[in-house]
């Protein structure tokens, strides 16, 4: 989130939710573990603080959307701020995890004693809709492949480690998965992510997952440049 004064662009610091939020029951998932399902009321905020959560919906022609995996210090259950009497969601354990359980009527509580905390929390779920809509314009103009590619690199980003050769180790993801999130078939990513493989942008196993994220950056850097340079200029006057 960016403001301006003076003509420049400065970047706005962000709150930190944890600074005003108390702490509160946690539970622990097993993997597998649903934590709440497409048909039951959302009525909890939940903070990660170890393991991997996944949270997906439910679309009218079958089949699911993830939305995103989270981990430790990552939100999830942020419908309930909208008291759903249903939600479309479904989140579950995809690793064995810790999470901290607050209320939504405490956390209107919380917010009327400590404003600052909804500040931090618009922000927070501000940021999430940013990516989401990042979502959206890949999923509207680019190919596929290059989906794939920057869902690959945004996982790694988020779930990988940084070895030191400059590539991100990070576990395996089943390609069910990765159709459930650039919104196509198993066996379309299976194709796509054999052809990353040949160009040289990635390794795998059912153990884990080897992103050479510099170089598949820069490919899908220049895939873009080329895909704007092709679009050719209107016509001086074409809206008169």
């Amino acid at each position: 989130m960016t403001s301006s004064s003076g003509g420049s662009a400065t970047q706005k610091s962000l709150v930190d939710p944890l600074a005003f939020l108390p702490c509160s029951t946690v539970a622990e998932f097993k993997k597998g573990r649903i934590i709440y399902e497409y048909d039951q009321p959302c009525e909890n905020l939940y903070l990660i603080l170890s393991g991997t959560i996944k949270v997906s919906r439910m679309v009218d022609v079958g089949g699911q959307l993830l939305l995103d995996l989270y981990r430790a210090d990552d939100f999830f259950g942020d419908l309930a701020l909208l008291n759903p009497s249903v939600t479309a969601e479904q989140a579950v354990a995809y690793a064995t995890s810790s999470v901290m359980i607050w209320r939504t009527s405490d956390i209107e509580e919380i917010v009327m004693a400590r404003p600052k905390l909804g500040i931090a929390l618009l922000q927070s779920f501000g940021q999430r809709s940013l990516g989401f809509i990042q979502r959206v314009e890949s999923l509207c103009f680019e190919s596929i492949e290059h989906r794939l590619a920057r869902s690959l690199i945004r996982f790694a980003d988020h779930l990988g480690a940084a070895q030191p050769d400059g590539t991100v180790l990070m576990e395996p993801l089943t390609h069910e998965l990765l159709s459930q999130y650039i919104g196509t078939s198993r066996e379309v990513v299976t194709c796509h992510m054999t052809n990353l493989r040949r160009l040289g942008f990635l390794q795998y196993s059912r153990k884990m997952i080897v992103i050479h994220r510099e170089s598949m950056k820069t490919w899908l850097d220049r895939a873009a440049n080329n895909a704007a340079r092709s679009q050719k200029p209107r016509k001086a006057g074409a809206d008169a």
